[in-house]
């Protein structure tokens, strides 16, 4: 692939409308809007700068720093320690449920569009136990196979956790679709901040300081009435 072709290929992994599974999960959103934390465009947006800044650039992108650190050197079980240390710190069950489920899903997906690519490594070790194919694993290894540079890999995963949370907010708030697009377009500059974040940081060193959302995903399962999957 040339860099324009792989660019394009990046995008497709974007799309909010690729069918892995985000639009089913909030990972604890809709419990802040029932217990009444979540009302306005101005909280949701204070809630996905906190989350991009403390959960997913010092947690999640260290999975995806990790495949490109160790893939190329065929450090496998290096790499799925980070996963397993990332995904540990998943406090909720229903939030590892879903994550998992995304990734798989993303990977069953991308390996049926891009065939001709090396699935093997991860395909088998999900099978045998290895590892767990999350979300940011998925996402970076297909970026990594695919030829874009770490740097775009994890602005890429970064974009896409923000969109996957305004686009929860929308089906659960009073918010149309332009607040929507306009609370996205000012959150993308933070992931400047947050690619700062992840560069200081080693895999080994991630950490998740959300504990306010982590109670919320803990809570969801148990909500009298759910529009997104438990």
């Amino acid at each position: 692939m040339n860099d324009n072709v792989r660019w394009l290929a990046m995008q497709q992994l974007l799309d909010s409308a690729l069918p892995i599974g985000g639009f089913s999960h909030s990972f604890g959103l809709e419990t802040m809007v029932q217990d009444g934390r979540m009302n306005t465009s101005a909280q949701l947006y204070a809630y996905a700068s906190a989350m991009l800044l403390q959960s997913w650039a010092c947690s999640d992108a260290m999975v995806i720093k990790a495949v490109y650190r160790d893939v190329p050197l065929e450090e496998w079980d290096r790499l799925w320690s980070v996963e397993r240390l990332v995904h540990v710190q998943r406090i909720a069950s229903e939030t590892r449920s879903g994550v998992e489920k995304m990734g798989r899903r993303l990977l069953q997906l991308a390996a049926a569009v891009h065939p001709q690519l090396n699935w093997t490594p991860l395909t088998e070790a999900l099978r045998a136990g290895r590892c767990f194919a999350s979300h940011p694993l998925a996402h970076g290894y297909a970026c990594w196979l695919l030829g874009v540079s770490e740097e775009r890999a994890i602005q890429g995963y970064l974009y896409t956790c923000i969109v996957t949370c305004v686009n929860s907010a929308l089906r659960l708030m009073s918010m149309g679709q332009t607040e929507g697009q306009s609370l996205i377009a000012r959150l993308i500059p933070h992931t400047m901040e947050a690619m700062n974040i992840a560069r200081a940081l080693e895999p080994e060193e991630a950490y998740a300081n959300m504990p306010m959302a982590e109670l919320a995903m803990m809570r969801h399962e148990r909500l009298y009435s759910r529009l997104f999957m438990s």
